[in-house]
């Protein structure tokens, strides 16, 4: 279980999640999240391909970077949702406030426009 990050493109930031996004991991991906915030990195891409549970923990971290990054005129999407973490972003309407894609590049290709 380990939170990873690597610049896609200029300032382009990929922060993946891999295993279960619960306690153990939540504080982790918080503070991965809010130092790339504070650096001036605001557009971000999550990669929760490797991701295989998120609790309500690690739902309110990524709506809160969402929101700061939204607040600095940037933007952070998901990407590489199973279908169990597509059923549970749908079932708390976060589906409608996130850019969600299947793959990491068609996240890149959006986000970079």
């Amino acid at each position: 279980m380990t939170i990873w990050q690597e610049m896609l493109a200029e300032n382009i930031h990929l922060v993946g999640a891999r295993g279960r996004l619960d306690q153990s991991l939540n504080s982790q991906l918080e503070q991965t999240l809010t130092e790339l915030l504070t650096a001036g990195h605001t557009r971000l891409v999550v990669d929760l391909s490797e991701a295989t549970y998120i609790n309500s923990g690690g739902l309110r971290c990524l709506v809160s970077a969402w929101r700061q990054a939204r607040q600095q005129g940037g933007n952070l999407a998901l990407c590489g949702l199973n279908q169990r973490l597509q059923e549970i972003f749908s079932m708390v309407g976060f589906d409608k406030v996130f850019q969600i894609y299947p793959t990491r590049n068609a996240a890149l290709k959006k986000v970079e426009t």
